[in-house]
Formats: C-alpha cells, structure tokens, sequence
C-alpha cells in the first residue's frame, strides 16, 4: 500500500478513484465493512481504491477537552488498513485549516486533485467538514452533480448491539479482552515506540521494553501474557501495565513494560506491537525487591505455560 499526504500525490495514471473516508481508529469490523466495499467498487470498475484518514482525532482541534482514548496508535492503524489490501492511503494532516474547511470544497477538492471519484464509502452515520455540516445527503447530492456513486453502509451489529470505536473502548476498559478481538475481527493488541526508562527492571534482571503509549486506551491494571513479533520472530511476553508500586517514587506514572521471552537486543525506537492475551494477575505491592523478582520470575513462568497451552 503506497501512503501519501496530499491527494495530488496520488497520480491515478487515468485511472478512476474508488474513496473510503473516516478516521478508523481501531480498523473494526464497521470499517473493515467499509474499506472492502471500495476495493469490490474498484476491482470491479478498474479503479484504484484510495482509503483517507487523519493522522489525529478531530476532536483534537476543534474540542480538545473531548479527545477520546484512542484504540490504536497511528502505526497500527496504518498497519491494519494496509493489510486489508488497499491500494494507496491518504493520510491528511488535522489542523485548524482543515477544519474550517466546508464539507463540499472537501470533496470538490478531492475530485479535482485525486482524479475522476467512481464512488465513495463512508459510515451511514458519517459527518464531515466545518461544524460537521456535511453528512450521506450532501455526499448523495455531489455525487449526482460529480458523478459517483456513494455507499453510506449501516453498522455492523455483534450480539445485537453495534459495533463501534465507542463500545470498544468501553470493552477495553472493562477488560473485556475477548470482546475486543470479536469487534476487532483481529486480536486486540497494543502497539508504541519503545522508550527510554529507567532500567529497573534490567536491575532485576528482567529487561523490560517501555512503551509509549500516551493518548491509548488501556485495559485495566495487571500483569498480562502477550505476545509479539520482532524481525519477523515471535515471542512470548510477560506485559506489565501499572503505577508499578513496589518502585518509589514521587509521582507514580502509569507504565506499560514488555519483557520479551528468549530475546536479546535494542528494540530502542522501534515501534512495538504486542497482542494481549489472559491477565495473570493485580496490580501488587511488595515489601521488598527481592520479593518482586521472585514474583516476575513466577509471571514469566506462567507465561510459558499460557503459550504452550
């Protein structure tokens, strides 16, 4: 999938356009719904399938106090789109501009800058554009002078209630991780880049990878089985996320550290995607150091089994 940042890079070389717009965090089974629907419209008319995101939540610009936690970091997401075959992805920078930016100039401007539109798929819900003034009707309405079709598909329904980024993070909160991975159509995974942090665990003798995970919606406190790829090599990982209570300090922060099984190297950097399986356990204290590295070791030993199981 090649990515691209403004629509005039596209180059459709006479091809047409086949759109799928919205912010997909998380890439759920509603998008993916979505994102399909425009690679069927371009296999069958010929047509590049062209999916546009943002690289913020809107809500980041235009109601900062309202900026949800977000399901999936930016790599994720791009990473999960991109595995559903899409031929490129227009990745638009979220800014003030932009926001005040009328609906219809928005696909005006698409139209002029990406090539001839075949057809467009949104959400049926889907708004856009200055004071989200833009919604399927104007999107039917330009469509008929523009000449594409548009497809403002329903939600998707698991256990008969919609499935939305909403209910996800609601799941996610309540660690109901399972659910997760049914809305997701995937496991559900948490993914950063790895930072610098201060080696305690190293101290311990079990080296952690420290995550950036800021702005993420996280399941609940605890110690968790995981799993992830590095270089194309899977391992088993013991994931701690917490205000890590054992370790002193005068304004706990909540951490999320990642010790790969059977790993050795700098992961400092790299973007780390780990899926989370069962949780292991609370959150602890413990009265000393020594009685956390015996508890770490009987958490990388329950890892194992959960991963031979």
């Amino acid at each position: 999938m090649k990515l691209i940042h403004n629509a005039s890079d596209l180059k459709p070389g006479g091809k047409s356009v086949c759109l799928a717009i919205g912010f997909f965090d998380g890439v759920h089974l509603g998008h993916q719904q979505i994102i399909r629907q425009t690679i069927a419209d371009a296999r069958q008319h010929d047509a590049l399938a062209l999916v546009i995101t943002f690289d913020r939540h809107p809500n980041a610009v235009v109601a900062p106090d309202r900026v949800p936690a977000l399901i999936y970091s930016l790599p994720q997401k791009l990473g999960a789109i991109a595995a559903l075959g899409a031929d490129t992805l227009l990745q638009i920078h979220f800014d003030e501009p932009f926001s005040q930016q009328p609906g219809g100039e928005f696909i005006r401007s698409l139209a002029r800058n990406a090539g001839k539109i075949q057809s467009l798929c949104v959400g049926a819900e889907f708004v856009f554009g200055y004071r989200r003034s833009g919604n399927v009707a104007l999107l039917k309405k330009l469509g008929g002078e523009l000449g594409f079709t548009v497809h403002g598909l329903a939600a998707v329904s698991l256990d008969g209630q919609i499935v939305s980024s909403t209910r996800i993070r609601e799941a996610i909160r309540a660690g109901q991780l399972d659910f997760v991975s049914q809305m997701l159509g995937r496991p559900y995974a948490i993914s950063g880049r790895v930072i610098e942090g201060d080696r305690i665990g190293q101290q311990l003798g079990f080296p952690t990878a420290n995550l950036e995970v800021a702005g993420l919606m996280l399941p609940p406190r605890g110690v968790y089985a995981g799993r992830t790829s590095v270089d194309k090599k899977s391992h088993p990982v013991a994931l701690n996320i917490g205000l890590r209570p054992t370790v002193v300090s005068a304004m706990p922060q909540l951490r999320v550290e990642a010790h790969l099984l059977d790993f050795t190297g700098d992961l400092y950097g790299r973007e780390l995607e780990i899926e989370i399986g069962d949780r292991l356990r609370d959150e602890k204290k413990f009265a000393s150091a020594a009685e956390l590295r015996e508890q770490i070791g009987r958490d990388i030993a329950m890892v194992r089994r959960v991963g031979q199981s």
